[in-house]
Formats: C-alpha cells, structure tokens, sequence
C-alpha cells in the first residue's frame, strides 16, 4: 500500500485539500468554500465552524479518493492574522477576524503608544499593523469587554483547525510571527511587549517548529472522514511560507525567492537572520525552514485588472484586454496608474490611500489605460522590492498566480523588476508546502532540502530587458503617492 500525505489549505473563500505520494505527485484534491461575512464597512469575519465543516468534508472526499493508498500525516496551512477567542471550555466566543478586517486603528495607536514603532519592529519585525491578531485582541478589549473577559485562549485560523482535529492547542513560528508579539530572535512570545499591554501570554499557545507533529486525529473524526485515527498532524506553515516551501524557496538558496500576482501581488525573500527594514515598509515573518523571509504586498495585483474590467469593460474578457494592452507601448504614452484602491501594505502601510490614473489626455486610448494598469502595479512591486534588494538580495523570482500566465505582464514584471523570472511546472500553492512539510514531520524525508529534491523542474525563464520607457516611468510614478496625499 503506497503512502501519501495530506496537505490542508484554509483560505479565506474556502479549503483546499491534497493528497501527495512520496514523489510529489499530486494524487486527490478537493476544495470546499464558505462565505465570507462582512457586518460593517470594512469588517470581515468568518465563522469557524464553518472552516471545520468545509475542512471535514474536503478531508472525507480526499480519503475516498485515494482508496488503496495509506495516509500518513495531515500538514497544515492557512490564511494569517486571523483572530479566534476560545473561552475556557475551548469553545468560539464570536465570529474570527480576518487578515483583512480594517477596524483596528485606534488599536494600533494604543499599542505603539506603549511600545514605540521602532522598538516594535526591532523586537518583532513589523511595526503594528491593523490586519495582525495583536490589534484586534486589543480591539476586543475596548470594544466587546463581555467577550474579551471570557478569553482564556487566542488561537491562528489554521492552529484553531488543528485545535478541534487533535486536541492540542500549538501554533509555529511563520504564522505566529504575523500575530505582532512573537520576539523573531527567540521565535517566542514576546513577555515585554505583553507586559507593556497588560496582556497575559498565557492567551497564546505553545510555539513549536513548523515540521513538529502537533498532535493526532481524534478518533471520532478520523472515523466521520475515513482517515486513520491517530494520524499525525504537522503544524505546517502560514500560507505564503508553506507556498514558498513548496517551490523549494528557502534561506538554502538566498538568492531565490517568488513573485505572485493573485488578486494581490506578494514579493517573498528568504533570509538567514531576522533583519528588519527599519522603517517597516516591508514585512519580516519566521520561516517554516527555520529561517526567516522579507514579505512586501500591492494589495490590488490582478485584483486591480478585475476591478478595471468588472468596471468598465465586463463584456470583454482578460485575453481581449491583453490584447488592446499589447497595441500601446511600454510606458504606456505617459499615463500612469496608481493601484492602491484597496489601501496599501507596501512600501506605504497605508490603509487611507487611494488610487489614480495620472497624466491622462484626449489621444489615450483603452490599450493605455490597460497597459498602464498593467505597469502600474509592476511598479508598485519594483518600489517594494527595492526596499528588499537592500536587505535580502534576490536574483531570481518564481513567478506564480494568474497574473503572470499573461506573456505580456510577465515579460513586462520581468523587465520592470529588473529579475529573471522563472515559471515552475507545477503550482500547487500552499496546500502542496503543507505536505512536503508533513513529509519531514514524519520522517519520510530527513529534512526540507532531502523533501525539494522532489519537486517539479521550472518550465519557462526569462530575463529582464532594459526599458528606457519603464525606467522613465517609474521616475515618475515614485513621487505621486507623496504627491496625491495632500487630495485626501
């Protein structure tokens, strides 16, 4: 009976479930979604009963589909930041708080207030930010005190999916490291800032390596999903560094990291100490290898292409619009376009910016409003990775997501970004990270670099070409967030 392991994934429209043999090959899948609640502006929450039900069923369907197959571990991975308030019986006290809920500003005042920006970032990699659990505890504090005085534990979506399958109450270090109170040099809580806060870190569970097996398959739902009761559980990674780790992207190769353009547009680096930007333009989170990795994020990537065909082109569809870009130019003849229409993450940590297409005129045509759509969230990354080059240098970038099976936006990231670009075979995403990890865990490989040797070979590379048109634009496109702040 051959042995596979199971990859789980808990996003924020759903789950998705693998199965992985010992040679990497994919052998079941599945997911399973859930809605999304938003109860104010700017609000989003989720009901975690509503993860377990979606993850028990993706669990059962991936068990019946690899009958004859024997299941040796469950890794885990999943959307950060998100906040779930046990109270003593280990039940939900209220609906989570996701990672990109915005009500949390006045809690990030109140806490850089007792801990200063530059201490925060030195002790924990990243100043406070409204989208990390940090702020929303605190949120809760003030704002529902019934609740908050019923907490006895906080708990990741994906630890609290780990929670109600063992038992076992863990969380690892690359998830826990976007709470905002794990110290980066300890890879523990860190009792200072707490203290400061007068938060007790009893509320927050025990940090124990990504590979660890956090505990094991109760037996009523090993037997509700046809799993072996007593499977092992590796606690896995957050969703960006279980994704790295499963195209291979570890602080073993410094100089490779990855570029995803979803809905947004993420730059992951590896590094090999925690080394924050000072100013916290750019993220610092633990690795799930060990190390730790530099994240910078536009928030609207190809969200921001969306937005423009849902808005004013939603007969045509995305290859059409490649197309009318393609009949512009580089540079876009001179219109700009800022992408920041959800906020900003980085360089900026700003959640008030808007965006704005600049230097419009009669002669643009909508191939330039595509095109500098296109270029305009290629230099939002450039500005994001330039604040990484000086830290993490990287020379290659494996380019995943939608965005980058355009050849026109990935040939133009390439030449904006000035980095080779490099398309894997397969992208599987972070489900597929949270098996290999689940493979170390239990011992079927050694270790993470014995587990990469199985990953699939890269299919496409290509190099950056120098653009007098880009370099020009992006000289002009640097000054306009400073430039339109003063409209706001």
């Amino acid at each position: 009976m051959a042995d596979v392991v199971i990859g789980l994934d808990l996003g924020t429209g759903g789950v998705r479930a693998i199965a992985v043999n010992l040679q990497g090959q994919v052998v079941a899948q599945t997911t399973q979604s859930y809605p999304l609640l938003t109860p104010r502006p700017g609000w989003t929450e989720q009901q975690p009963a509503d993860w377990v039900k979606a993850s028990l069923t993706a669990l059962s369907e991936v068990a019946g589909q690899i009958e004859g197959q024997q299941a040796i571990a469950l890794g885990l991975s999943g959307q950060m930041h998100g906040m779930v308030p046990l109270d003593g019986d280990g039940q939900v006290i209220r609906p989570a708080i996701l990672w990109n809920d915005q009500r949390t500003g006045a809690a990030v005042v109140e806490i850089e207030a007792a801990v200063p920006r530059a201490e925060l970032i030195q002790r924990t990699g990243n100043p406070a930010i409204t989208g990390f659990q940090l702020p929303k505890l605190v949120w809760l504090r003030n704002e529902e005190p019934q609740a908050y005085e019923q907490v006895r534990q906080i708990l990741l979506p994906k630890d609290y999916l780990g929670y109600v399958l063992t038992g076992a109450a863990v969380s690892e270090p690359s998830d826990a490291s976007g709470i905002g109170c794990l110290n980066l040099a300890s890879r523990q809580w860190d009792s200072e800032i707490l203290s400061a806060l007068d938060i007790s870190p009893d509320l927050f569970p025990e940090v124990v390596k990504s590979t660890a097996v956090a505990g094991r398959l109760k037996p009523e739902l090993a037997e509700r999903t046809g799993l072996p009761a007593g499977l092992p559980v590796v606690a896995g990674g957050g969703d960006n560094a279980a994704a790295a780790i499963g195209l291979g992207i570890s602080d073993r190769n410094l100089g490779r990291g990855s570029l995803s353009i979803g809905t947004s547009g993420v730059i992951f680096a590896p590094c090999d100490r925690p080394t924050p930007d000072p100013e916290g333009r750019v993220h610092l989170f633990c690795h799930a290898d060990g190390g730790y990795h530099l994240l910078g994020v536009t928030l609207a990537a190809g969200g921001a292409l969306r937005w423009y065909r849902d808005t004013f082109a939603p007969s045509i569809d995305f290859a059409d619009l490649m197309a009318l870009a393609e009949q512009s130019e580089p540079g876009a003849r001179g219109v700009l376009f800022l992408p920041h229409l959800a906020g900003e993450r980085s360089p900026y940590l700003d959640p008030d910016t808007r965006g704005a297409w600049v230097n419009l005129s009669l002669a643009h045509t909508q191939g330039d409003l595509i095109r500098a759509v296109l270029e305009g969230v290629a230099f939002s990354l450039r500005a994001t990775l330039e604040v990484i080059q000086d830290i993490a240098p990287v020379t290659q970038l494996l380019a995943t997501g939608g965005g980058v099976r355009s050849p026109l936006w990935f040939h133009l990231l390439a030449d904006v970004l000035g980095t080779e670009l490099v398309a894997p075979k397969a992208e599987e995403g972070a489900a597929y990270g949270a098996a290999i990890l689940a493979m170390v865990g239990v011992g079927a490989y050694p270790s993470l670099e014995a587990a990469f040797e199985i990953l699939p070979e890269a299919i496409e590379a290509v190099q950056p070409r120098s653009q007098a048109a880009y370099e020009a634009a992006f000289e002009r496109y640097t000054p306009l967030y400073e430039s339109l702040k003063v409209v706001r």
